[in-house]
């Protein structure tokens, strides 16, 4: 029998084949060490679903923090872009949130001409007038990495006249291979700039810090909630309605919970070399998955009280999702779905769909590295090519004055091998036998695979969406939730489980004929003798 991965394969030309055939796996539990390429260019020409460097830089990390006026300096369509398609939440504090607006230098020709240096002064100004922002973050697009304007200069000049903190991203578009590389370019700045130069200190000693947590739809706000009730402390999210000086204070912070492992790994490890702090791969998304972590995580701190906590505070969360819980799992036993999102949501939700009883046909990730696939076991085999190169890579050094490691090397060693401490095992392990796993997904392959693969329902990113919708097939849109959510938790499970049978078992689509399929929207006549056609 020919598998789904060959059929797709099969139309592409000899070249191209050469190439995707390297990024598409089909899991054989026969084969544990299964390989797959992953952060390398797309194929020129194929419709890839990634976003640029700017749009992990701005539109991932920096974006959600709700006290920071974050500028772009580009063409408006850049900040709209990474402004308008995502939905992190923030609670507005001292009378400010900066997350509703859409701040830009919005360049035109004789910018890019002449230069747009002089347009971002005058936008800082205004700014500072309107706003009073205490931060300011300058992100730059293509463009301005074209044209060499020094948004560090500014931004420097900026600090000294107006006495805030003002930082650039030199993010152009076009460094990398996806957003990956604006997620590392944050990542950094925000490690030199901001991590560490706060003095407030923790009140208690589990205390903890959320980083790859965007509050997309409240997310971070449910998971805040079941860890306030069990006695966390909780010191900054990166970056999910977080604010500038949390960041400050999250080197206080005894444990790092990583929940995106690909856009924020960089700060967890930098962390725990210059402060000791250590970090623990999460995942919040699913009933048995935050299980799982909230035991974990009580099994670092090694406290009776607080575990006895965690699991009084399990059994009333579970108790009050029991009946819906079963009402769903019902409705959605045996169903599959694909999912195709970036960041960890790709793995995580595979456990939020099995409490359900759905299994996963296909899985993939939009900006993954080799180790968000296979695990962080694969990354010293990793190997550096020209596109890493143009990221900045900061090495940290112990912080005499602040570093404090929470675990004796020998409650260290112990606990290694029984939580997921600083280490990620990857995606593919969790993937069953025949099963499909892609790398930067394309447009083609997403209609392919799912006329042979037939999932009932597909978890898209924003720009594939509508290719889904189009083809028949429900989607439930993993960065923005379709303006629903949260998902995270156990109330947030159940939400997840109400939208997924809505769509599911209201197939609105499926009832919608393109009118391609009726009529032609393309008329041509062919003449002989090599007349225009």
């Amino acid at each position: 029998m020919v598998s789904a991965r060959t059929k797709v394969l099969d139309k592409y030309s000899a070249r191209v084949y050469k190439n995707r055939k390297e990024h598409i796996v089909e899991i054989d539990e026969s084969s544990p060490d299964q390989q797959i390429v992953a952060n390398t260019r797309a194929v020129p020409g194929i419709m890839t679903n990634r976003g640029c460097c700017y749009a992990g830089c701005k539109g991932v990390v920096l974006g959600p923090l709700k006290d920071v006026l974050v500028l772009t300096h580009g063409p408006i369509g850049c900040g709209f872009y990474s402004w308008g398609t995502r939905r992190n939440k923030a609670r507005v504090e001292n009378g400010a949130s900066f997350t509703q607006y859409c701040f830009s230098t919005d360049m035109q020709e004789p910018d890019i001409v002449f230069g747009g240096d002089k347009k971002l002064r005058r936008a800082i100004k205004e700014a500072m007038e309107i706003f009073h922002p205490k931060h300011i973050m300058i992100c730059s697009t293509c463009p301005v990495g074209l044209i060499g304007d020094d948004i560090h200069a500014v931004a420097a000049d900026a600090e000294k006249q107006y006495g805030i903190q003002c930082m650039a991203f030199s993010c152009e578009g076009y460094k990398g291979v996806s957003q990956s590389g604006g997620h590392h370019i944050a990542n950094n700045t925000v490690m030199r700039r901001i991590i560490g130069t706060g003095d407030k200190p923790p009140k208690t000693k589990h205390t903890v810090n959320l980083l790859g947590e965007y509050n997309i739809g409240g997310d971070g706000w449910e998971t805040e909630r079941i860890l306030k009730r069990i006695g966390y402390e909780i010191i900054s999210v990166m970056t999910g309605d977080g604010s500038y000086e949390d960041l400050q204070n999250a080197h206080f912070a005894n444990l790092n919970l990583v929940q995106c492992h690909r856009s924020i790994n960089y700060i967890a490890e930098m962390m725990e070399t210059k402060y000791g702090v250590h970090w623990l791969k999460v995942n919040f998304i699913g009933i048995d998955a935050t299980i799982k972590s909230l035991r974990e995580m009580a099994l670092f701190f090694g406290d009776g009280e607080l575990s006895a906590r965690t699991e009084a505070v399990i059994e009333d969360e579970l108790a009050q999702i029991t009946e819906a819980r079963e009402f769903y799992r019902e409705k959605l036993k045996g169903k599959t779905a694909a999912l195709y999102v970036g960041g960890s949501r790709s793995h995580h939700y595979q456990f939020l769909l099995a409490d359900f009883g759905m299994s996963t046909v296909l899985a993939g990730h939009e900006f993954a590295h080799r180790d968000d696939y296979e695990g962080r076991k694969v990354i010293p085999s990793i190997k550096i090519d020209a596109d890493n190169k143009n990221i900045e890579h900061l090495d940290v050094e112990k912080d005499e004055l602040h570093y404090r490691a929470y675990l004796t090397p020998e409650r260290y060693a112990e606990l290694k091998g029984k939580i997921q401490l600083e280490d990620y095992a990857g995606i593919i392990p969790d993937m069953k036998n025949g099963s499909v796993v892609v790398d930067d997904l394309n447009h083609y392959e997403t209609e392919a695979f799912l006329a042979e693969l037939k999932p009932d329902i597909f978890m898209s990113g924003i720009k594939d969406k509508y290719v889904l919708q189009k083809a028949g097939v429900v989607s439930r849109q993993l960065h923005s939730y379709d303006y629903s959510g949260p998902y995270a938790g156990f109330q947030g499970a159940i939400n997840f489980a109400r939208d997924v049978t809505m769509g599911i078992y209201a197939p609105a689509w499926k009832l919608v004929t393109p009118p391609w399929k009726n009529e032609p929207i393309l008329e041509a006549t062919v003449s002989a003798g090599g007349g225009n056609a």
